[in-house]
Parts: structure tokens; C-alpha cells; sequence
């Protein structure tokens, strides 16, 4: 293998926006935080949670905005 064409590989920690979670793994990445974990997603928990679909909606709002204009098919 070549020397020093590598990135680092260093310890970080893995947080989950939903339950709280906190993994301890290596990466390149340093302090990552991700949306749902094994720990709460449905799947891994056997449990099935209601999904507020208008509250989705408003979180895509406030991440991306508003659109600027509306584009019409021709």
C-alpha cells in the first residue's frame, strides 16, 4: 500500500436526533448525529410509531425554505 494517501481514521461519536442515543465507533467523520438509530427504528424495535406527515412537511420547510417561484409544465 502507498504511505500517506490514507484520510484518518479516528474515534468519534454517533448521537440519534430521536431517541438520544449515543454510539462510539471509528470514522472519518468526527461528531456525527443521524435521524433514527437502531434503537427507535420500527424496524429493529418490532413497534410501529404514527408518522405525522404534516409535521415532515413543516420540518422540510424550515430546512429548505420555501420555494422562490412556481414552475408550470408547458
Amino acid at each position: 500500500m502507498k504511505a500517506d494517501i490514507h484520510p484518518d481514521y479516528n474515534e468519534t461519536t454517533v448521537n440519534c436526533a430521536s431517541c438520544g442515543a449515543v454510539y462510539h465507533t471509528r470514522s472519518t467523520r468526527q461528531n456525527m448525529t443521524v435521524g433514527i438509530c437502531a434503537a427507535c427504528h420500527p424496524f429493529f424495535t418490532g413497534q410501529q410509531k404514527f408518522v405525522d406527515t404534516a409535521g415532515r412537511i413543516e420540518k422540510f420547510t424550515r430546512r429548505y425554505g420555501t420555494s422562490v417561484g412556481n414552475s408550470t409544465a408547458r
